[in-house]
């Protein structure tokens, strides 16, 4: 199979063609019988390819420069590691005694295909299920640090996402004092949090330990529990990082202060059975949100000559963007001042 040159301004996904990703498998030996669909996904490139024998697999081509060799190894050596212990994640297959592979300038990897919906949250047993599961990935995680992957805290969430945007002129003149000073409004008070900077220091009994780091509904797939694997099973470990245990609880809360406290209260009911919790890390539970509100900008904006980030994010960038930007992050602050969530 051939493909054109690319234009010399295109992104490297462009080159990234249906032939490509049949080629990449085939020189594994892996065939696929021409079915081939783009999952969803926006930071890499994701398919799921039926091959010759009918069994389908998952290969995700890693986004250019993201992510090191060493880094992507960290997290496939730490989805193995779950795999080991019985924890329901899906880590990629080891072909030729190797996890990651290279074609046509891209690093990617092929990992079982494993089906499944989204958790029903408002549901208390499978809240209690979820928090077991992540009780179980946290015990593993705990076991060894990552050498290679960064920490989430306040570095190198909030202030690079802050200095990237406002050195790439990224935010509009006629709101960027505005934004800049909400920004560093949350920071002073996330700063003397766990997060900030000498963290250890400011509270040295808060332990961090590898954490999946990016768990939302969307990463989390559910099977009929009446098969012998069903349950949740997690996915997408691309954002693997160092940090504290309630980055992998928070982002599953959602509704009112009452909802959020009973979603908590089912997680960490699962959870506890597995693993001690400690509840001074709620207090970060505000902090981390806003982080990823500010981090959330920057991965648009670093993203956005990406073809499919204009297309599907139309609205970014615009003043009102940014106001609206300005308001959660003047929100977040009164929320930071609030108690804690308690459960």
């Amino acid at each position: 199979m051939t493909q054109s040159a690319a234009p010399a301004n295109a992104h490297p996904y462009e080159s990234l063609t249906p032939d490509v990703v049949l080629d990449a498998l085939a020189a594994l030996g892996l065939h696929g019988d021409g079915r081939l669909t783009a999952l969803n996904s926006y930071e890499n490139r994701v398919y799921q390819v039926y091959l010759e024998d009918r069994v389908p697999v998952v290969v995700k081509f890693y986004r250019p420069g993201r992510w090191s060799e060493a880094e992507i190894l960290e997290e496939h050596g730490f989805s193995i590691e779950l795999a080991a212990a019985e924890v329901p994640a899906v880590p990629p297959m080891a072909i030729d005694g190797r996890t990651l592979h290279h074609h046509g300038g891209f690093a990617f990897s092929v990992s079982p295909y494993r089906g499944g919906r989204a958790p029903e949250l408002d549901d208390f047993e499978v809240l209690e299920w979820v928090g077991r599961f992540l009780a179980r990935i946290h015990a593993v995680g705990a076991q060894k640090p990552f050498v290679a992957r960064p920490a989430l805290d306040l570095q190198t969430f909030g202030i690079a996402s802050r200095d990237w945007l406002i050195g790439h002129h990224m935010v509009p003149l006629d709101v960027q004092r505005e934004w800049e000073a909400a920004c560093n409004e949350a920071f002073g008070m996330i700063a003397a949090t766990a997060l900030g900077e000498g963290a250890g220091d400011a509270d040295p009994a808060l332990a961090k330990l590898r954490l999946h780091g990016d768990v939302h509904p969307g990463n989390i797939l559910w099977t009929p529990t009446d098969r012998p694997e069903g349950g949740p099973h997690f996915v997408d470990l691309d954002d693997a990082r160092t940090g504290f245990a309630v980055q992998d609880l928070w982002m599953l809360l959602s509704g009112d202060r009452a909802q959020r406290t009973g979603q908590l209260s089912g997680l960490l009911d699962g959870y506890e059975q597995f693993r001690d919790f400690d509840r001074r890390e709620l207090a970060l539970i505000e902090p981390l949100r806003t982080l990823r509100l500010i981090h959330y900008s920057a991965w648009l904006a670093r993203r956005w000559e990406d073809p499919i980030f204009p297309i599907n994010f139309p609205w970014f960038g615009s003043s009102d963007y940014w106001k609206g930007q300005i308001q959660m992050l003047q929100d977040q602050c009164e929320a930071m001042s609030e108690d804690p969530l308690y459960a």
